[in-house]
C-alpha cells in the first residue's frame, strides 16, 4: 500500500518471538510523553464508563455456586436447593456469582503501513491508544492482559498479566516500532496463537492493507472470542486525482509515481474488494467487527459495538 509517511530508520532489534523479550532500553523523552499521555486520556474514558460497557459483554468462564438464602417472590423457582428447603421447612435458593477469570489478548499489527496517517494522528498511534483503552478497562474489571505485536511475523509476545506497567511497555513497544515492514497476518497470528494457551477475548487491530488474512481469522476464532478492529486513513480509500505524484510503499520502501487519474478506479475497485471480503470473513468465523478512522473519534464506535454486543447477548 502507497503511503505518504516519510521513511524512518529502523529502532527494534531481533527478538525471540516465543517467549516476553527482555526490557527495552531506555526510550526518548517524547516517546515516553506520547506513552503518558495514552495512558492520561485511555484511563479518564475509561472512569467515564468505557469499563461498565466493558465488563457487561465479556464474560467470564461461567458461574460459580455462592450460597443459599431463603426465597423471595420473584426468584426463579429453578434455582431452589430442594435439599435445603427439605432439611429446613422452607423454601432457599441458591445463589451464584459470575467467575470472569478472564483473559484480554491484544494482537496488534505494527507493519510499515501503519506508519501513515494523512491527518493529525498515525495509525500507529490510534492503535496504540485503542490497545491501551480496552487494556485498562480490562484491569479495571480485575482481567489479565496480555498482546502480541506482528508484522511478517511475530515480533514480541507478551504474557496476560495484571499490571499496568505491563500495559505501559505495550504501549511503548507499538510506538516504537516504526521501521516499516511487511505484513503476513496468516503467518505472524498463528506463531501468537501457538504462545497463547489460555482461551480468551482476542483483539486483532490492523489495517489489514494485505491478503491474505483468511486463515488468521479462522484460527483466531476457534478459540477465541474474535473481535476484529479495522483501522483506515481517508487516504488509504482513494488516490490523489492528479496526473503523476511520488508515492512510497510503506511496507517495501519501493518509490514510484503514480498516475491518480488513470488507477483511482483500479484502486478504489481494489481497496473496495479487501474490505469487503473483511467484512465477509468477520461474519463468517462469528467475529465482530470494529470499524475505526484516523479522521474521527474512536470512541463512538467502541460505545457502539458494545451497546450491540451487549444486546446480542441478552436476547
Amino acid at each position: 500500500m502507497f503511503g505518504f509517511a516519510r521513511k524512518k530508520k529502523s529502532t527494534g532489534s531481533a527478538r525471540d518471538p516465543g517467549i516476553t523479550s527482555p526490557a527495552v532500553p531506555a526510550v526518548p523523552a517524547d516517546l515516553m510523553r506520547k506513552v503518558r499521555r495514552i495512558e492520561i486520556s485511555t484511563k479518564k474514558l475509561v472512569d467515564e464508563g468505557i469499563a461498565g460497557g466493558y465488563h457487561s459483554v465479556f464474560k467470564g468462564r461461567g458461574v460459580e455456586f455462592s450460597e443459599v438464602r431463603p426465597y423471595q417472590p420473584g426468584d426463579d423457582v429453578r434455582s431452589i436447593d430442594w435439599n435445603v428447603t427439605a432439611r429446613m421447612g422452607a423454601p432457599f435458593v441458591k445463589q451464584f456469582v459470575e467467575e470472569r477469570d478472564l483473559t484480554v489478548f491484544i494482537v496488534v499489527d505494527v507493519s510499515g503501513s501503519l506508519n501513515f496517517g494523512s491527518r493529525s494522528t498515525l495509525k500507529r498511534e490510534l492503535a496504540a491508544e485503542i490497545a491501551a483503552l480496552l487494556s485498562f478497562a480490562a484491569l479495571r474489571n480485575q482481567d489479565r492482559v496480555g498482546a502480541a505485536l506482528i508484522g511478517e511475523s511475530l515480533e514480541l509476545f507478551l504474557q496476560p498479566r495484571r499490571r499496568r506497567s505491563h500495559v505501559l511497555r505495550m504501549v511503548r513497544e507499538i510506538l516504537v516500532r516504526t521501521g516499516g515492514g511487511l505484513t503476513d497476518l496468516d503467518r505472524s497470528v498463528a506463531q501468537a496463537l501457538r504462545n497463547l494457551k489460555q482461551r480468551s477475548v482476542l483483539f486483532l487491530i490492523s489495517d489489514f492493507q494485505q491478503t491474505p488474512f483468511a486463515n488468521a481469522l479462522k484460527r483466531a476464532s476457534g478459540r477465541h472470542d474474535l473481535v476484529v478492529i479495522e483501522i483506515t486513513d481517508p487516504r488509504d480509500l482513494t488516490l490523489p486525482p492528479v496526473a503523476a505524484v511520488p508515492l512510497r510503499d510503506a511496507e517495501t520502501g519501493r518509490v514510484g509515481l503514480i498516475n491518480g487519474r488513470k488507477l483511482e478506479s483500479r484502486y478504489l475497485r481494489r481497496r473496495g474488494a479487501v474490505r469487503e471480503k473483511l467484512h465477509q470473513l468477520s461474519r463468517q468465523v462469528g467475529a465482530d467487527l470494529i470499524h475505526v478512522s484516523t479522521d474521527r473519534p474512536y470512541l463512538p464506535e467502541l460505545v457502539a459495538f458494545f451497546e450491540q454486543r451487549r444486546r446480542r447477548l441478552s436476547r
